[in-house]
């Protein structure tokens, strides 16, 4: 029976081989046909537009996968971009504000080196909030050598104010534009003198300025530095940049005229100042005051006597 089953299935292949053999040859002699060829031709330009058009929209297909895979990967570099170009720009910023303290410690530092004084340099670290008064306060105090009365600062030997309060660590400063500040100025032209008032709104007023000096715009202002007899001399050192003149009110009937200057020092932005710790003026201690006395009838002054005060002779 297996022998019997084994002989059919070998016929059945036989029987599709001879007939795959068989068509095999005839499309062989039909495709040298040329009415086959023809057929042929005629088909493939039947069906032209429709593969073409499937080829398009393959085409097109695979264009929009790629766009997208593109804009994707754009997408990431931008994003990328976009944090490094925010990095950077940070990273700039650091390094202009590091530059800009840089320039303005510099300019402090060669102005230290070159004044006659000495200085301490100290940070602002607060201003005063009050409409009615202008002052700062510094980071650096008694412990540093800063005492009260001492002369404040800015680049340019501009004068910034003095101090009025000053702890171990800090010092108050009462800025130039205070209304309770008040300095002796000198015009550099002319080396007429005048009251250097500060106003709340932020400029200058010079007045009691004699009338017959000519006072030009933009004419710097300095401290006259004024020194008495019996060691007496201004509570400002001498040379110290005011401001600038912005005005001049002249009244042809008056015996002075006013000037309006505009403060050299940027009082409201500065950062850094040098205090001068070296300077005294005003009164002389006590101790150390001239006054009126006599002397002996040889001469001299008594043991342990301070200075006497000798009137100034008028020329007759």
């Amino acid at each position: 029976m297996t022998a019997i089953l084994a002989s059919k299935a070998v016929r059945r292949r036989t029987i599709a081989f001879a007939i795959l053999l068989s068509i095999s040859l005839v499309l062989m002699a039909l495709s040298s046909n040329p009415a086959m060829i023809e057929l042929q031709k005629a088909v493939t330009f039947a069906f032209s537009p429709a593969q073409q058009a499937l080829n398009g929209a393959a085409t097109s297909v695979a264009s929009l996968v790629e766009t997208i895979a593109e804009i994707d990967t754009l997408r990431r570099d931008n994003a990328s971009l976009r944090e490094e170009v925010d990095r950077l720009r940070t990273e700039n910023s650091v390094l202009q504000e590091i530059r800009r303290e840089n320039d303005m410690l510099t300019a402090l530092l060669q102005m230290q080196a070159g004044l006659e004084h000495e200085t301490v340099a100290a940070t602002i670290v607060a201003r005063e909030p009050a409409e009615f008064r202008r002052a700062v306060t510094l980071d650096r105090g008694s412990d540093d050598g800063i005492a009260q009365g001492d002369i404040v600062i800015a680049s340019g030997s501009a004068l910034v104010g003095r101090v009025d309060d000053v702890g171990p660590n800090f010092a108050t400063v009462t800025l130039l534009t205070d209304g309770s500040s008040t300095v002796i100025g000198q015009l550099i032209s002319s080396a007429g003198t005048g009251e250097v008032v500060g106003q709340l709104g932020g400029a200058l007023t010079m007045t009691k300025i004699d009338s017959s000096e000519r006072i030009q715009l933009g004419e710097e202002v300095v401290t006259a530095g004024i020194e008495l007899g019996g060691g007496i001399r201004s509570p400002y050192p001498k040379g110290l940049l005011i401001g600038l003149v912005i005005d001049v009110r002249r009244d042809a009937n008056a015996v002075v005229q006013t000037a309006f200057l505009e403060p050299a020092a940027p009082l409201d932005r500065l950062e850094y100042v040098l205090v001068i710790v070296d300077y005294d003026g005003g009164l002389p201690p006590p101790d150390e005051q001239p006054v009126d006395c006599d002397e002996d009838d040889d001469g001299t002054l008594p043991g342990g006597e301070q200075p006497c005060l000798v009137p100034t002779e008028i020329p007759g």
